[in-house]
């Protein structure tokens, strides 16, 4: 039977990565589910406590409940949930198994490929390596930054906890939030952005920047794909947050002209899967509505922390765009060849996205009465993993909750395996039928 299981589990690692995925949130249901998780030692209701589990794992956001719900040792599982999801359970599988055996077994190996975007399995040790170092580092520094402002405001013992939680929530793009009233201070800002930027570039990039550091390696198509459209979204949907927020009196407005852009960028660094926010979401007009949410269905690198489609996707299909508008037979850039196979890829990936959403949607104007605005700006922040709300989730019947969750959960796992399923899948054909062109537009 074991031996029927492990072949199954090699065989199919995309649907594996997904059954971990799905054993941690059970577990973490159960856990939040019990006296001593609340805060009042009483047992909370299934749905909340699985709405908060998939979102922890998930590194989402949304929630059901407040924090402040949830006792220290509910508060610290979530922590512990979040830290799990964020660098990956099928990561940290593969790192614990290295550990022990010195060496990665080859279902390890190619669950390590299909959660972190690596296309050769000799180079999973040396990158899980560089993630659980550069992960753990990342959150030290970011903890010992806030540290100070968090301790002098909540006192020492609160306040490195806080520290902590934040230092891994962002650079997880949970967006969970212990005190959101310390999210306007310009050092806690900034640090959270600091640790939701470097968490949204993707594992893969980081491992390539090191390499480029310390190996002299030269950066690939993928990295520098990632870098130039992370920071063009970056400072486009700044722009946007300014032009269209400047002078509303509920978000921007009352600030001074350097506060304002300092929070125009951190809005435009959130939309894309961070999750946190220094205003109420709900108070911004309709323009920077429709704004964040075409970015949080973009989200963030490959690979990463963050949700969405992924920025290399959208990369992909412009270029597909502008080869075909230019009449170019091939998709080039930075003096590389892009296959029509990764375009295919690219477009299965937005196509499927796409449908997730619009049947979420659906499904929850049936279930909560909700007006499409409300419904498909929750949608995108579960599928993209971001952690922005307007409330649905929390006002939202179970069966809206239930939907939620598994929009979360879709949104975390379903990229990443079906564009890997989709590569897998890939064969060459031994014969060609004849070329017939329908008419497009």
């Amino acid at each position: 039977m074991m031996r029927k299981i492990s072949r199954a589990l090699i065989a199919r690692p995309a649907r594996s990565a997904a059954s971990m995925f799905v054993l941690a949130i059970a577990v973490f249901t159960v856990l939040l589910s019990l006296p001593f998780s609340s805060a009042e030692r009483t047992m909370t209701p299934l749905v909340d406590a699985a709405v908060t589990a998939t979102s922890a794992v998930t590194v989402t956001g949304l929630t059901s409940l407040p924090l402040d719900y949830f006792s220290f040792t509910g508060q610290l599982i979530i922590l512990i949930a979040i830290q799990l999801g964020g660098l990956g359970i099928v990561t940290l599988g593969a790192w614990l198994t290295m550990l022990l055996s010195r060496r990665l077994a080859l279902r390890s190996k190619m669950l390590s490929t299909e959660s972190m975007g690596v296309s050769g399995m000799g180079e999973v040790p040396s990158l899980l390596i560089t993630v659980v170092v550069f992960t753990l580092t990342i959150e030290v520094v970011l903890a010992a930054v806030m540290l100070p402002v968090l301790s002098a405001a909540l006192g020492w013992g609160e306040g490195s906890f806080h520290a902590i939680f934040y230092a891994i929530s962002a650079f997880s793009n949970a967006g969970f939030s212990l005190s959101p009233e310390m999210l306007g201070h310009p050092l806690i800002m900034s640090t959270i952005h600091v640790g939701a930027f470097a968490g949204a570039l993707g594992f893969p990039v980081v491992y390539m920047l090191y390499r480029m550091v310390f190996h002299k390696s030269r950066m690939n198509l993928h990295t520098r794909l990632t870098l130039e459209v992370t920071i063009f979204l970056l400072l486009l949907g700044m722009i946007l947050m300014v032009i269209f927020e400047w002078n509303n009196p509920d978000t921007l407005g009352p600030m001074h002209t350097g506060d304002k852009l300092h929070n125009a960028l951190f809005a435009s660094s959130m939309t894309r899967s961070g999750g946190f926010s220094t205003f109420d979401i709900t108070d911004q007009t309709e323009q920077s509505l429709l704004v964040t949410n075409v970015l949080m269905f973009i989200g963030g690198g490959s690979g990463s922390t963050a949700g969405g489609i992924k920025v290399t996707t959208l990369a992909v299909l412009v270029l597909a765009i502008v080869a075909e508008v230019r009449g170019d037979e091939h998709i080039r850039v930075h003096r590389r060849e892009i296959p029509n196979s990764t375009v295919r890829v690219a477009v299965a990936v937005v196509a499927g996205g796409a449908f997730v959403v619009l049947t979420a949607v659906i499904a929850l104007i049936a279930v909560t009465g909700e007006d499409l605005e409300s419904t498909v700006f929750e949608a995108l922040s579960a599928f993209g993993t971001v952690g922005l709300t307007n409330g649905l989730t929390h006002d939202a019947p179970p069966a809206g909750q239930w939907i939620l969750i598994v929009l979360m959960f879709i949104g975390r796992v379903g990229p990443i395996t079906f564009a890997a399923g989709l590569a897998a899948r890939h064969k060459p054909t031994l014969y060609r039928h004849a070329t017939e062109r329908p008419i497009i537009g």
